[in-house]
C-alpha cells in the first residue's frame, strides 16, 4: 500500500512540474514576442514628432517634410485670413503627435481668394439682430455709426469700405461691415415708411421699430384670409405722410396678390 501511495504522489508532482515548465516556456515566448520581436518588426521607437506646418508655402512643404522623414497629401482647400495664400492652414495629425517615419500628413491649403457671400437685408432691423445675422454669414461687424432718427438702434444702412452697400451684393467672407443706426434723438415728425406688400408680421415689426402702434386692421368684404399669410395692400398714413412717434397705423390685409377693385362711378350723379 505504501508503494502505491508513493507512486501516486510522484505522478502528481511530475504533472505539476511539467505544467510549470510549459507555463514558463509560454511566458518566455510571450515576453520575447511582445518586447523583443514585435518592437523590432514594427520599428517601435523609430517614431518622429509631427512638426507645425501652418503657414508653410506649398512649394516648400515637400523638402521640409523630407527632413522630418515624413510625406504629405493634399486633402482640400480652405480659407483663412490669418495665413498667406497657398500656405498650409490645417493639418492632420496635429503638431506634436508621434507618428512613424514616412507617415503621410494630410493638409489643407489656403485659397488665393476668399469665397463670397451676399449682403443680407438688415435695414429696419434691430442692431442686435443685425450683428447676429452678420456673424452667421461670416461677416465682421465693424463700426457702429449713429444718425439722427427717432428709432433708437434701428438699422438705417450698411456700409462696406466706407460706402453704402445694397442688399445682395457679394463681398468676401470676413469682410468688415459698418452699421448705421438711429440715435433715438431725431425730430418728433418724420416721414411714413412703406408697408404695402409686406406680410402682416413684417409690417408689425416695422411699425414697432418706427415707434408707431397698430390701429385698425381691415379685411375686404368677401375675402377669406383663413389659413393663408395676409399681406398689406393699403395703409393709413400713406407712404410719405408726416407722422409723429406714437401715431396709429391702419392696415388693410388680403392674400398675396390681391388687387382692390376700382370704385364704380354713378353717372346719374355727375
Amino acid at each position: 500500500m505504501k508503494k502505491k501511495s508513493l507512486f501516486r504522489d510522484n505522478t502528481l508532482l511530475s504533472i505539476l512540474s511539467a505544467l510549470a515548465i510549459v507555463f514558463s516556456i509560454l511566458l518566455i515566448i510571450a515576453i520575447s514576442y511582445f518586447y523583443i520581436y514585435l518592437p523590432n518588426y514594427t520599428n517601435h521607437g523609430e517614431s518622429v514628432i509631427v512638426p507645425e506646418l501652418n503657414g508653410i508655402k506649398i512649394e516648400e512643404l515637400d523638402s521640409f517634410l523630407v527632413n522630418h522623414k515624413l510625406r504629405y497629401e493634399l486633402n482640400d482647400s480652405a480659407y483663412s485670413g490669418d495665413f498667406p495664400p497657398l500656405t498650409v492652414v490645417r493639418q492632420f495629425p496635429k503638431p506634436g503627435s508621434y507618428v512613424k517615419e514616412d507617415r503621410k500628413i494630410y493638409i489643407s491649403i489656403n485659397r488665393v481668394s476668399p469665397p463670397t457671400v451676399p449682403i443680407p437685408d438688415l435695414v429696419d432691423r434691430s442692431r442686435i439682430n443685425a450683428e447676429v445675422v452678420l456673424k452667421s454669414n461670416e461677416l465682421i461687424r465693424g463700426r457702429i455709426l449713429y444718425e439722427p432718427s427717432p428709432f433708437l438702434n434701428l438699422v438705417k444702412e450698411l456700409r462696406y469700405q466706407g460706402k453704402p452697400i445694397e442688399v445682395g451684393v457679394r463681398v468676401p467672407k470676413g469682410s468688415v461691415i459698418d452699421i448705421v443706426i438711429g440715435d433715438g434723438n431725431g425730430s418728433a415728425d418724420f416721414t411714413m415708411g412703406n408697408l404695402i406688400g409686406d406680410a402682416y408680421e413684417q409690417a408689425l415689426y416695422k411699425i414697432n421699430g418706427w415707434n408707431l402702434h397698430l390701429g385698425d386692421v381691415e379685411i375686404p368684404e368677401g375675402v377669406d384670409t383663413t389659413g393663408v399669410i395676409p399681406f398689406v395692400y393699403k395703409q393709413i398714413p400713406l407712404v410719405g405722410d408726416s407722422v409723429r412717434v406714437g401715431d396709429p397705423v391702419t392696415l388693410w390685409l388680403a392674400p398675396k396678390g390681391y388687387v382692390e377693385p376700382e370704385e364704380e362711378i354713378d353717372e346719374d350723379n355727375q
